[in-house]
């Protein structure tokens, strides 16, 4: 039979267990810090009327129909002008590098509420096998934009 003793003085003590509650707690604000393997709730859009529900939700109205629906490849990795646009994915909470190699769809509705624009407005939704993958506002023309999907602050 082994018998251990080990003598510690009450600062010994007081100074372990300080110690080992500073390292549990840097371990828990470390490991609420760290990229989550599951991402965030995904947003599935299957249909058309979802799509718009989506829009919706966050501030604007758009018309019911899409003036365009396009399905393209993305390419296995990104490269410019892609890696550009996934910057404003990125900001949004969006990666399309999860969609690379796979059919992505881009349904675009035309926006009717945009503060300071009657018209010309867009918004784009990409889904990829019915989750929403990104999207973005936006104007064409010399005085257009692009912007995230956020209703824009009223000031």
């Amino acid at each position: 039979m082994l018998i251990w003793t080990a003598r510690f003085s009450r600062k010994k003590a007081a100074l372990a267990v300080i110690v080992l509650g500073l390292v549990l707690a840097l371990v828990i604000v470390l490991a609420g810090r760290l990229p989550s393997d599951s991402p965030a709730e995904a947003v599935v859009l299957s249909d058309s009327a979802q799509r718009v529900a989506y829009l919706e939700s966050l501030g604007w109205q758009v018309d019911p129909e899409p003036l365009e629906t396009l399905q393209f490849l993305m390419p296995e990795t990104l490269e410019e002008p892609y890696l550009s646009y996934n910057q404003l994915q990125l900001e949004q909470g969006f990666d399309l590098t999860e969609c690379c190699g796979r059919q992505l769809s881009r349904y675009t509705y035309r926006v009717t509420n945009y503060p300071g624009r009657a018209s010309g407005v867009q918004a784009n939704l990409y889904v990829c096998e019915d989750v929403l993958a990104g999207g973005d506002i936006f104007c064409p023309g010399a005085d257009g934009f692009q912007a995230p999907l956020a209703f824009p602050a009223q000031e």
